[in-house]
């Protein structure tokens, strides 16, 4: 589908809405302005936003106080850094002690492309998912954001969003509806089950089409609720299929793939299973997207490599 938008550029329509309908809501960015596009939310409500510098344990300590105060804090700024420099603060002063913080993980993934490791961001889901008391969610596209942060900014309790740092085009209708902890089933199959979450759900969806030219019946199914998750909706979708390709923009421990791999050794049954996504003891390489996502083979020509040699019993 097209419309395709910039998923930050949501998340700031959504905070101006919010504002607007009396939401008590305050941005707070660690020199981030222009990675969270929130120009127009500055220019709307002078005085709101909070830029701490490039202080990223400042950036979490304040907007934990500011949630303490009764405020809706949010955070904006980029996923790798949000993650690694304020880990601690992230614990502590949100998860830990509950504060009503809701933390925006920007330009996740390798969407900083050749500025390389230093700015990817490939281990976010597996260091939140390691934290206790905070709900977890990577939309894949604009109307699937909004809904999610429309829920988080009304939901009281920490939440982390993964957004991607690219335009996305829509894979939903106007009659979507998110709901926390659901698996959105984007296609039905019965070769082989392709499941991804945030970005590289475009990736199977296109692998899912060029597989159908090759004769094999593949369904798509996206995680964008990584906690809560409705685990045995996954399961019963995924014992409808006699094998299951995991694809994301993230190290294959810790994130769907492994989440997936949980659902099925505790579920029972004989489901072949393959993760793709940055190996283990690797960092996705600085270059433009598409080149990274093909040296590590989760773009969708890689995936319908591997969907193929499963399905006509190839090893």
């Amino acid at each position: 589908m097209s419309n395709a938008q910039h998923l930050a550029s949501v998340m700031v329509t959504a905070f101006i809405d919010a504002v607007n309908r009396g939401v008590d809501l305050v941005p707070v960015v660690a020199d981030s302005t222009s990675t969270a596009k929130i120009a127009p939310f500055i220019k709307a409500f002078p005085g709101r936003l909070i830029n701490v510098g490039i202080a990223e344990q400042t950036l979490v300590g304040t907007a934990a106080g500011l949630a303490l105060g009764g405020k809706i804090a949010v955070t904006c700024n980029a996923a790798p850094f949000l993650v690694s420099r304020a880990n601690e603060q992230v614990k502590v002063d949100v998860c830990y002690n509950n504060t009503n913080v809701k933390l925006f993980g920007l330009n996740a993934g390798a969407s900083y492309g050749p500025l390389a490791s230093t700015h990817h961001s490939i281990d976010d889901i597996a260091v939140m998912r390691g934290f206790g008391n905070i709900e977890i969610y990577a939309p894949s596209c604009p109307l699937e954001c909004r809904q999610i942060i429309d829920y988080a900014l009304d939901h009281v309790g920490p939440v982390y969003i993964r957004l991607d740092g690219k335009e996305l085009p829509q894979l939903h209708d106007e009659n979507y509806r998110f709901r926390p902890g659901a698996i959105d089933e984007l296609r039905e199959g019965r070769d082989i089950a392709l499941v991804a979450m945030g970005s590289t759900v475009h990736e199977v969806v296109h692998a899912a089409e060029q597989l159908a030219e090759k004769g094999i019946s593949a369904g798509v199914i996206a995680v964008p609720s990584i906690r809560p998750c409705d685990t045995q909706q996954l399961r019963n979708l995924l014992n409808h299929y006699p094998a299951v390709i995991t694809v994301e923009e993230h190290n294959v421990n810790g994130g769907v793939g492994s989440l997936v791999a949980e659902v099925l050794a505790e579920g029972g049954g004989g489901i072949r299973l393959l993760r793709l996504g940055i190996a283990d003891g690797e960092y996705a390489i600085a270059g433009d997207r598409a080149a990274t996502r093909a040296r590590h083979g989760i773009d969708a020509s890689s995936v319908v490599n591997h969907a193929a040699r499963i399905c006509t019993g190839e090893k």
